[in-house]
């Protein structure tokens, strides 16, 4: 697994237990790298993830808000809803990541912490949100999907 994966992983637990515990992001970040150690880039991309997402939440919660048909944020599973907001962030941020790739990682993380059927759920929306962007001209990773 390379350390983007890895990092992405460690981004996703952080969201949860910001999300779930309710513990502040000091907190939660130092508490999480005391009980797993990880090289220096893995955690680099994974505070980079984990503090640009809640930077934009609100904006990254609207956007998924208006992809999710029939499902509030509040109603989805919490693995669900924080591997979208972390896939959304990737997306807004302009990175150098293709989208595509973006989302493949994200159906692999669902995957592995939820079930083949949030997969699915969230395949449906990071497509939806993929091609609302892509209609708007707006650069994903420097250039078109």
């Amino acid at each position: 697994m390379g350390h983007r994966r890895i990092a992405r992983e460690c981004a996703l637990q952080m969201l949860y237990e910001l999300d779930i515990g309710k513990h502040s992001k000091e907190e939660i970040l130092h508490s999480y790298w005391r009980m797993y150690e990880h090289a220096p880039k893995v955690r680099e991309f994974a505070e980079q993830l984990f503090e640009g997402t809640i930077q934009q939440l609100k904006e990254i919660d609207k956007v998924i808000q208006e992809h999710a048909q029939n499902w509030r944020l509040s109603r989805m599973a919490a693995v669900d809803r924080n591997v979208l907001r972390l896939a959304v962030f990737e997306f807004l941020s302009g990175g150098k990541i293709p989208v595509t790739v973006i989302i493949n990682e994200a159906l692999e993380i669902a995957k592995k912490f939820s079930t083949q059927e949030s997969a699915q759920f969230v395949n449906g929306i990071l497509d939806s949100i993929k091609n609302q962007l892509n209609k708007k001209g707006q650069p994903k990773n420097g250039k078109p999907d």
